[in-house]
Parts: structure tokens; sequence; C-alpha cells
């Protein structure tokens, strides 16, 4: 259940938020052992002209640049799965998105079970209820 949301800074393009995104399912899946059918992605664009890095607006760069944070449920996950994701992420986002710049970051919130969940029960709930019930 986990939530990502993909801040971009790039001009809005629908087909590359969709490309993204179906990106960052399959990581999720694959690097941390996530339910695809409890994934929720969103992505947002930001105007490279008012996002700046060591003061510089990123557009006069011609780099773009990326913001992910991943918030998920603690303990689900190890120090080298979330490091295996963070390195491929990286890596596959370059590929989607073309140059990046290196002050582009992924963020993992590992969130109590008892203060995280969705559909207006915890994680924690959940695990103590395995059947719904």
């Amino acid at each position: 259940m986990p939530l990502l949301t993909l801040r971009i800074a790039a001009e809005p393009d629908r087909h590359l938020a969709a490309r993204a995104a179906a990106l960052l399912q399959r990581l999720t899946v694959t690097h941390l052992g996530k339910r695809p059918e409890l994934i929720a992605i969103a992505v947002d664009f930001i105007d490279p002209a008012t996002w700046f890095v060591a003061g510089r607006a990123l557009a006069d760069s011609g780099l773009r640049s990326y913001h992910l944070a991943i918030t998920i449920t603690d303990e689900t996950n190890t120090k080298a799965e979330k490091a295996r994701f963070m390195a491929a992420t990286h890596a596959a986002l370059g590929d989607v998105l073309g140059p990046l710049h290196e002050e582009s970051y992924i963020h993992v919130h590992d969130v109590r079970a008892a203060a995280y969940g969705y559909g207006g029960r915890t994680q924690e709930w959940r695990a103590h209820h395995p059947d719904g019930a």
C-alpha cells in the first residue's frame, strides 16, 4: 500500500507522467515486494524556472531533476532492499526523464503501522485482522 509522490522539474506532460508512474509501479513491486494493486502514485510537474539548486534555476542547466517520496509501513523492507530500490529508480528515471541533475532525491518514509493505512484502517489493524473482519 505504498503511496508514491513524484515531483518532476519539467513542463507538464501526461505521457511522461504515465511512463514514470508505470516505471515506479514496476520498481516498487520488483525491489520492495509491494502488491501492485495497492500502489498509488501521484505525479506533479514543477516549472524548471522555479526549481533551484545551489541558488540557480534548474532551467539554466538544461538538466531535469526529481523528488520522489514513497511511504511504506515501517520494518517491511530491509536497508539493502531500499538501497537497491533507490539505485534502480534513479537510473531508470534518468532513462525516462533524460539527463538528471545530481541533486535529484528519493525519500523512503518508513511509517509506523499504527499511524498509516488506507480505506479507514491502519496497517496495524490489517495485520491483526487478515480476514478483514
